[in-house]
């Protein structure tokens, strides 16, 4: 398997989560929900959208 750049968008997600001390606080809170809690939940939706591009990329090599 040869390295493609569109494999960086997987780095992506593990280095936001990865450095805790950007999301280590509770400004600004999001409905009652502090800050350190909702930035992760959205990195769930985020990184979905950060693994799309490596699904599509895979599946048209493979054909």
């Amino acid at each position: 398997m040869k390295f493609h750049p569109v494999y960086l968008f997987l780095v992506l997600p593990f280095a936001c989560l990865c450095w805790v001390p950007l999301y280590n606080r509770i400004e600004p809170s999001l409905f009652g929900i502090p800050f350190f809690y909702w930035y992760q939940m959205l990195w769930t939706i985020l990184g979905a959208f950060c693994i799309l591009p490596v699904y599509i990329y895979e599946e048209r090599r493979r054909k």
